[in-house]
C-alpha cells in the first residue's frame, strides 16, 4: 500500500511506495532530509505494509512520535500525525480511490477527484460561486456557528435572523476601515474560529486590511495562505479544506509554516460581478472543525459584507467629492471642478512642485478712492469689477486662488494643467482690460468711478497643493515665483501686463511686446528681465 508523508511544519514530502524503505535523517544521504537539530543525522525508517505505514525509531535524540506519543516502533494509519524530533508530518494513503457521488450531482457533470465534492451555490446579484469542500470520504466537519437551536428548522430560523442583525448592524457604518474592523469582530462572535483575515483588491493585488485572532490581538497581516487566497479571488471560489496541510490543490510553503489545519476563504463579490476582496477564517488546533453549514453561512455573511463595502466606498466617494467641491468650487471653472472632483488624489492635503503661470491683478490708486465712497458704493462696485473678471479666468481655464482686498490672484497649470496655459493667461489678461474699458464707459455713464488695474505674470516652479484642514482646505501656491509676479503686478501702471523672461520665453502665440528696463525686485539680488504687452 503506497502512502505519502505531509510535511505540516514544514515544505518536506515524500512517497512510500511498496516495497521499499525510506530512511528519514538529517543527512544528506538521507531518503527524506530534514535538516533540523532536533533531528538525528539517521532518526527513522518507514516502510509501507498491508496493514498501514511501519515506522521504526533509530535510536534517536529527540525521538519519534505517532499522534503525540512517543514509540520506538509503530504502525500508521492515514491521517495519523508521525513527528520526527519537532518536524511533525500527516500521513495520506496513495491508493487509488473511487470518485464518491452526491446525492445531488449535477447531471452531466465530469466526476470529481476523491474527497471533493463541488456544487453551485446562488449569490444574489453575483452570478454563481462554486463552493470546492475537501471533505474525506465519510466525514463531515462539525459547525462552528454559535447557534443554541433543539431542531434544524429553529436552526435555519436562528440563522436568517443572525443575517438579517448583521445586515443591520453593518448598514450602520460609514467608514470602510470602520466596517472592516466591525466585519471581523462579527465573525468571532457568530464563529468559533481561530483567526479572521480580511484583504481587498487594488489593482491586481490583495493587500491585508484587517487580520485578528481570537484573543482580539493581531492576527498577522500575512495570515492567510497564498494558495488559498489566488484561488479564491481568481476562480471565484468559496473554499473549504479541513486539512490545509494534507489538501494537493494548496500546498503553499505558508500553511506549513503557519499550521494551518482547518480553512474557509470565500470571495466578496460586488454587484457588477467583480472581486472586492476576500474574508478568510481557519482553525489552527484541529483538522474537520468546519462542514456545509459553516461555509454556506459564510458566503450568505460574505455578500452582505460585500454589499456593505460598496456602499461604504460610494459614501466615502460622495463625501471625498463633497469636500472638493465646497472647498474648490468658488475657484475653479465649473467644467474644471467637476474634472477635479473625479480625482481622488485632489481630497488630501500636501502637494507637489511644479511649474505654473503665477497671474496678479491689482487696482490702481483704490485706496484713495474707497475713502471718498460709502461701504456700500465700494461693495457693488467691487462685486461687479470681480464678477467679471472672475468669469475671464474660468472661461480661459484658469484658478481662482484668492482675492487680497481689491487683488486678484489666479493661476493656469495648477491643479490640473494644459498644453497652452501660458497663452490662455495671456488672452485672459488682454480680455480682462478690455472688458473693463467697457466697464468704464458704463460707470461713467452712471457717474461712478472708474477703475485701472496693473497685471503681472510670471512663469515658474512653485509648491501647489491644499493647504488647511480636513475640514477646510485652500488649494494654493507657495515660492519665490509667487513673490515675482506679485512685484511685477505692483510695478505695472494702469492698463499696463508686465511679464517676466521665462514667461516671455514659454509663449507660444505672444502679442506684440517689448523689453522694459530690467528691474530690480525685493528680495531678488540680480535685476530681472521684463516685458510689456504693447496695446
Amino acid at each position: 500500500m503506497p502512502f505519502k508523508l505531509l510535511g505540516v511544519t514544514t515544505d518536506h514530502t515524500v512517497e512510500v511506495p511498496d516495497g521499499k524503505t525510506v530512511l528519514v535523517g538529517r543527512a544528506v544521504t538521507s531518503d527524506l532530509a530534514v535538516y533540523d537539530p532536533t533531528v538525528s543525522r539517521k532518526h527513522a525508517e518507514l516502510s509501507s505494509t498491508p496493514g498501514g505505514l511501519f515506522v521504526k525509531d533509530l535510536g534517536s535524540s529527540n525521538g519519534t512520535f505517532v499522534n503525540g506519543n512517543r514509540i520506538a516502533e509503530a504502525t500508521v494509519s492515514p491521517g495519523d500525525s508521525i513527528t520526527f524530533g519537532k518536524i511533525e508530518f500527516s500521513l495520506k494513503d496513495l491508493t487509488p480511490q473511487p470518485a464518491p457521488s452526491p446525492p445531488d450531482a449535477f447531471p452531466g457533470r465530469p466526476p470529481e477527484p476523491a474527497a471533493t465534492i463541488v456544487r453551485k451555490i446562488e449569490i444574489p446579484n453575483s452570478g454563481e460561486l462554486a463552493a470546492v469542500n475537501n471533505f474525506q470520504p465519510g466525514t463531515s466537519g462539525t459547525s462552528m456557528l454559535r447557534l443554541d437551536a433543539q431542531t434544524d428548522e429553529e436552526r435555519r430560523e436562528k440563522k436568517l435572523h443572525l443575517l438579517l442583525d448583521i445586515s443591520k448592524e453593518l448598514a450602520r457604518m460609514q467608514e470602510v476601515d470602520n466596517l472592516l474592523d466591525k466585519i471581523a469582530d462579527i465573525t468571532f462572535q457568530v464563529m468559533a474560529v481561530d483567526r479572521v483575515s480580511i484583504q481587498m483588491v487594488d489593482g491586481e493585488e490583495l493587500v491585508p486590511r484587517i487580520s485578528k485572532n481570537k484573543l482580539g490581538g493581531a492576527g498577522g497581516k500575512g495570515n492567510v495562505p497564498r494558495s488559498i487566497a489566488n484561488r479564491a479571488v481568481q476562480e471565484q471560489l468559496a473554499i473549504l479544506t479541513d486539512n490545509a496541510a494534507a489538501d494537493d490543490r494548496f500546498q503553499g510553503k505558508s500553511i506549513m509554516m503557519q499550521s494551518v489545519r482547518s480553512a474557509m476563504c470565500t470571495p466578496l463579490m460586488g454587484s457588477t460581478g467583480t472581486v472586492l476582496g476576500i474574508i478568510y477564517v481557519d482553525n489552527l488546533t484541529a483538522t474537520n472543525s468546519f462542514g456545509d453549514e459553516d461555509l454556506e453561512f459564510l458566503i450568505a455573511f460574505s455578500g452582505i459584507a460585500a454589499v456593505a463595502i460598496e456602499n461604504s466606498q460610494l459614501t466615502e466617494t460622495v463625501r471625498k467629492e463633497a469636500i472638493i467641491r465646497s472647498n474648490f468650487q468658488r475657484y475653479f471653472a465649473p467644467d474644471l471642478a467637476d474634472e477635479i472632483a473625479g480625482k481622488e488624489e485632489a481630497v488630501g492635503l500636501g502637494g507637489d512642485k511644479r511649474p505654473v503661470v503665477v497671474f496678479f491683478t491689482d487696482i490702481r490708486g483704490f485706496t484713495a478712492m474707497s475713502e471718498t465712497m460709502n461701504p456700500d458704493e465700494i461693495a457693488n462696485l467691487l462685486t461687479e469689477y470681480f464678477t467679471e473678471m472672475v468669469a475671464i479666468v474660468f472661461k480661459h481655464g484658469g484658478t481662482l486662488d484668492k482675492f487680497m482686498g481689491d487683488a486678484i490672484m489666479a493661476l493656469w497649470g495648477a491643479p490640473l494643467s494644459k498644453e497652452d496655459d501660458l497663452d490662455r493667461s495671456m488672452a485672459a489678461a488682454i480680455e480682462m482690460l478690455d472688458v473693463l474699458e467697457d466697464l468704464n464707459k458704463v460707470w461713467a455713464e452712471q457717474n461712478r468711478p472708474t477703475l485701472h488695474i496693473g497685471i503681472g505674470i510670471n512663469y515658474g516652479e512653485v509648491f501647489a497643493g491644499n493647504i488647511g484642514s480636513e475640514q477646510r482646505m485652500e488649494y494654493t501656491v507657495i515660492g519665490d515665483s509667487v513673490n515675482v509676479a506679485s512685484r511685477l503686478c505692483s510695478k505695472a501702471d494702469g492698463g499696463e501686463i508686465i511679464v517676466s523672461h521665462p514667461f516671455y520665453e514659454a509663449l507660444k502665440n505672444p502679442p506684440e511686446m517689448e523689453a522694459l528696463e530690467p528691474l530690480t525686485l525685493k528680495g531678488k539680488s540680480d535685476v530681472v528681465p521684463v516685458y510689456r504687452v504693447k496695446r
